[in-house]
């Protein structure tokens, strides 16, 4: 990528990504790729042209080079990357019939070594955001550290921090979630929640205008609440609440990630000028078509046929 320093940075982890099209009793063969929450996200900024850092690290495995190019590829900066003797995470996702067999590998990860060490405040002050997730946190307690410290370094030079809990039952708990969105939600400008994921099985809230009250009470200036209820995304700011549809939703053949890829697009809207209601409905279409073909990271579009679609 070019030289010009990064608008964003996320803080992750880049998981290997092993998929097959039957299920695993049955399969012979899996596919490689590279996934993971923020990653998702991170290439979503990138193909729409924002210019983007990943913070990780990564395992001197044998899936280390195979990592640093992928993301190379994207357009991701990864000078902030360092690497470490731990392995690498994975994930195998497998389809059988109308379900999915999901395994993760997440024990002693590399990325589990992230430290306040791995993000300068320099860097920050430079940034117009910093973005990264519950998933992160909940790795180590240095990681923890990392993401807590770079929101109140960005927050008290005036960068916006953007945070989703992204709680999953797979590796995370309710309880534990809850406190780690609480000790950083005082530095946190944008904050993305599912209704039933985060806002009913965290808080107990399932009222759209009560859950934004309750944030912004806490000093958070965007709230999104991705409701599958009612098909669509509440933006919250400034005491006014919009909704905007789900994209084209008869199209959708795969899901998987859409919540990630619409933080992505979102992310890139707030930083090119959107407003908050109008980078939800830039989003919505992001999301929407990237779930008109399989694969999380492979279906994100780019700018331009996102501008296709927005206009047509």
């Amino acid at each position: 990528m070019d030289q010009q320093k990064p608008d964003i940075a996320i803080i992750g982890e880049c998981l290997i990504e092993l998929t097959s099209n039957g299920s695993l009793a049955e399969s012979s063969t899996l596919n490689k790729y590279f996934g993971g929450d923020t990653v998702t996200t991170a290439v979503a900024v990138a193909r729409l042209g924002g210019n983007i850092t990943y913070v990780t690290k990564v395992g001197n495995d044998g899936f280390c080079e195979f990592i640093l190019s992928s993301l190379q590829k994207e357009n991701i900066d990864t000078s902030l990357i360092k690497t470490n003797d731990e392995q690498n995470g994975m994930y195998i996702v497998a389809k059988k019939q109308d379900k999915k067999e999901l395994l993760y590998y997440k024990r002693k990860t590399a990325a589990t070594k992230l430290s306040i060490n791995d993000l300068s405040e320099e860097c920050i002050k430079n940034l117009k955001l910093i973005y990264s997730t519950g998933i992160v946190q909940s790795l180590s307690a240095s990681s923890r550290e990392l993401v807590r410290e770079s929101f109140r370094i960005a927050r008290e030079n005036e960068v916006l921090t953007a945070y989703d809990p992204n709680y999953t039952s797979c590796f995370m708990n309710s309880e534990d979630t809850k406190d780690l969105l609480e000790e950083i939600v005082e530095f946190t400008d944008i904050i993305f929640l599912s209704l039933k994921g985060d806002a009913i099985r965290l808080y107990e809230i399932d009222s759209i205008e009560q859950i934004m009250k309750h944030f912004w009470d806490k000093g958070v200036k965007i709230v999104v609440i991705k409701s599958h209820i009612d098909n669509g995304y509440y933006t919250g700011y400034k005491g006014t609440i919009s909704f905007t549809e789900f994209y084209n939703t008869s199209k959708a053949v795969d899901v998987t990630a859409s919540g990630d890829v619409f933080n992505g697009g979102f992310l890139y809207a707030i930083t090119n000028g959107y407003q908050p209601a109008e980078a939800a409905k830039f989003a919505s279409v992001v999301s929407g078509l990237q779930t008109q073909n399989y694969g999380a990271i492979q279906s994100i579009p780019y700018l331009k046929s996102v501008m296709e679609n927005i206009e047509a």
